[in-house]
């Protein structure tokens, strides 16, 4: 059998629109297309798909990696935060008071902590809402997408309802997080604009929903339980905070009160 003669594959239909199909393919591809005219609307809506999804983030690819995310300053505050865990452990063999030390020691590594995560959040984001062929791992529509995230992280997750949002859900993939697995979930506007949703069990004092932006994406970052949750998107303050307090209330299964919601409350007593 020749190469013209092999069967075509949805891959090599994708990697066609893409532009990534080898030559020796093209012939076959081609003359696939012609004989199955029938499958024309649907190469013609993955192309302008992926037209858009090039026009609005082909930019990012291009972008230098930020100095905060790069391998080596991660790995220099890593052993910085070493050092420091060491000292503080032989201060407080010293002075002994351990139960001190280790109070004090959940205290500092707080604000270090969130910010490796929303880093790695965000660091995904980026990564992955560029992607056209493969943004997720698992599509939504298939039934093992939510236990399998659930059990690698350790908790019971839900896919939070955007659908007020013009949001729908793509699906998700695991990820290695700061203190273990991580799972990301991926939604989709109808114009084309990609948020995600990151979860981590993450050992740190509970906090209330933060505000941060990298060039020119957002995130709101906040952690319950000894879970870390992230809600990446455009750099807008307040869509991204509404989109976090509706993933916060259906994440904790609660109800929005009607005036304010689970999140507000939590901000107010904890401050924003």
């Amino acid at each position: 059998m020749t190469d013209r003669d092999s069967p075509v594959t949805e891959d090599e239909l994708h990697a066609y629109v893409d532009g990534e199909l080898p030559a020796d393919r093209q012939e076959a591809v081609a003359a696939w297309l012609v004989e199955h005219p029938d499958d024309a609307p649907l190469i013609a809506a993955w192309r302008a798909q992926a037209e858009a999804i090039r026009a609005r983030y082909g930019g990012v690819a291009q972008e230098p990696v930020p100095e905060r995310l790069k391998l080596e300053r991660l790995l220099q505050r890593s052993r910085a935060w070493m050092a420091y865990a060491a000292a503080a452990a032989i201060a407080a063999f010293v002075i002994g008071g351990t139960a001190g030390w280790m109070a004090r020691g959940a205290s500092a590594a707080a604000p270090d902590t969130v910010e490796i995560m929303a880093n790695e959040a965000l660091g995904a984001h980026r990564l992955y809402i560029r992607e056209v062929r493969h943004p997720i791992e698992v599509r939504a529509a298939e039934r093992h997408l939510l236990p399998w995230l659930s059990k690698r992280v350790g908790t019971m997750l839900r896919a939070p309802e955007l659908a007020n949002y013009d949001l729908k859900l793509l699906g998700g993939r695991l990820l290695p997080g700061p203190q273990g697995p991580a799972a990301l979930f991926m939604y989709e506007s109808s114009s084309g604009e990609r948020y995600t949703l990151y979860c981590s069990r993450i050992k740190a004092v509970s906090i209330a929903l933060r505000f941060t932006t990298a060039d020119n994406f957002g995130a709101v970052q906040w952690i319950e339980n000894e879970y870390g949750y992230v809600v990446s998107g455009p750099a807008n303050k307040e869509t991204l905070k509404s989109i976090a307090r509706s993933v916060y209330d259906q994440m904790e299964n609660r109800a929005p009160a009607p005036r304010r919601s689970s999140a507000d409350q939590l901000m107010s007593r904890r401050g924003s």
